[in-house]
């Protein structure tokens, strides 16, 4: 999964934010800080649906943009990428580990209790 640009993001951060499918036009009037051309948010959707961001369905004669995943889950896939990126996995995760508040870590903890149930 590759990273997101900022425009992207802006985009996708809308959406997921969104409980429906928006048009691209719903999307572009959300992004109230922009003056985008409708091409240009056309241009990112389409490609964010191109990259297995994004889903879209017809309706009529425009596109309605969903989210393929959640953010969660987005978010989940960047933290994995950033394991593969180092050379010892086992040293990355105990420095992340000591890193995070006790609340945090409590959620890591039941978390992995979950796993070991299932």
């Amino acid at each position: 999964m590759k990273g997101l640009g900022e425009l992207e993001r802006s985009i996708m951060d809308i959406l997921w934010a969104e409980n429906n499918p928006l048009t691209a036009r719903e999307v572009g009037k959300l992004i109230a800080d922009r003056d985008l051309a409708p091409t240009t948010v056309m241009t990112v959707l389409d490609r964010l649906t191109r990259k297995g961001f994004l889903r879209r369905t017809r309706d009529g004669r425009a596109w309605r943009y969903q989210p393929a995943e959640s953010r969660d889950s987005y978010i989940a896939e960047l933290m994995l990428e950033a394991l593969d990126m180092t050379g010892d996995r086992s040293a990355a995760l105990t420095r992340f580990a000591k890193a995070v508040s006790g609340d945090e870590a409590e959620i890591l903890r039941k978390a992995l209790q979950e796993l070991e149930e299932e």
